[in-house]
């Protein structure tokens, strides 16, 4: 067997140093990446996605590490990728308060792996996708990703997770308003967290008269949760929230939907990936393209003329 089929086999079984040295694989964008996602994708298509986005403060990573904890109480695996800013010395992810989870580090039915976004918009990484399929092929029952916490742009962990939750905290008052635009149109659950502080329940009041000025809620109506992550009171009723949310998409074929639109982006990406890849070095040299970049510099030329000139040299 080779390398790429012995790594193969052992993400499959479950192996955690395996896990690790393909997910560095696929951030490096390695080559041999591509096999490796390409043999494991067969594997995809069991475990639970579910997105946990909000602002800063809002106490997602608290809130992950006490569904995780929820989850392992029922014996079930867990995946946690908690999505990270960007170091502008290193690249790397800054950690933030990913110490919350330090506990969990030492369960085996629990795989945590910090990502960088590294300049992809969005709230996510760019190999965030291929990261949640790595952890689905090696089995695990329930994947929790943890977007950066930016705002109102967190809205591309749609595409990736079958059930989004969107926290927030009493005390936002006049943010609502201001995020309402963004993710507050993404929430299949909206998450009250730090519901013990004074304020809670005009904040679920709030938010009520937020989803109130969406035209069009479908069948599904988002419910609100309040909880109290440190403590991990509110748990148990944010998982039966997330079963019925689970059930409706089931039922209402939403589910395949969803994961049709999953797959469509991945493909678009893929597309525009390697079509600038063989555009740039194939059919525009890099000379030829370092050239286009100072003539639009020097106001020779305009991003657009210099896109359509380089168009103009494929042979489709």
């Amino acid at each position: 067997m080779s390398d790429i089929d012995d790594l193969t086999s052992a993400i499959l079984a479950g192996k955690y140093r395996a896990l690790g040295k393909a997910i560095s694989l696929v951030e490096r964008d390695d080559p041999v990446a591509q096999r490796l996602l390409a043999d494991l994708y067969a594997a995809t298509g069991r475990a639970r996605i579910i997105g946990v986005t909000g602002s800063p403060g809002s106490g997602k990573s608290t809130l992950v590490a006490a569904m995780a904890k929820h989850y392992r109480g029922q014996s079930k695996r867990v995946g946690i990728v908690a999505v990270d800013p960007t170091s502008p010395f290193t690249g790397g992810a800054i950690l933030g308060d990913r110490i919350r989870m330090a506990e969990l580090y030492t369960d085996r039915g629990v795989f945590i792996r910090s990502m960088a976004t590294r300049g992809f918009l969005g709230g996510l990484a760019r190999a965030t996708n291929d990261v949640v399929d790595i952890l689905d092929a090696s089995g695990f029952d329930i994947i929790l990703v943890e977007t950066v916490g930016v705002g109102q742009d967190e809205i591309e962990v749609v595409r990736t997770v079958q059930t989004n939750l969107v926290v927030l905290v009493p005390g936002m008052g006049d943010d609502i308003q201001a995020i309402k635009a963004g993710i507050m149109e993404i929430g299949d659950i909206f998450v009250v967290n730090k519901a013990d502080r004074p304020g809670a329940d005009k904040t679920v009041t709030e938010i009520k008269m937020m989803m109130s000025l969406v035209e069009e809620h479908g069948e599904w109506v988002a419910p609100i949760v309040k909880t109290v992550a440190s403590k991990r009171e509110g748990i148990g009723e944010l998982d039966t929230a997330m079963e019925q949310h689970y059930e409706y998409l089931t039922k209402s074929g939403e589910l395949d939907r969803r994961n049709r639109e999953r797959v469509r982006i991945r493909i678009e990406t893929q597309l525009k990936k390697r079509f600038m890849d063989r555009l740039i070095g194939g059919a525009v040299t890099r000379e030829q393209y370092d050239a286009l970049l100072d003539d639009v510099m020097r106001k020779r030329s305009n991003p657009h003329d210099a896109a359509e000139e380089m168009l103009g040299r494929i042979r489709f």
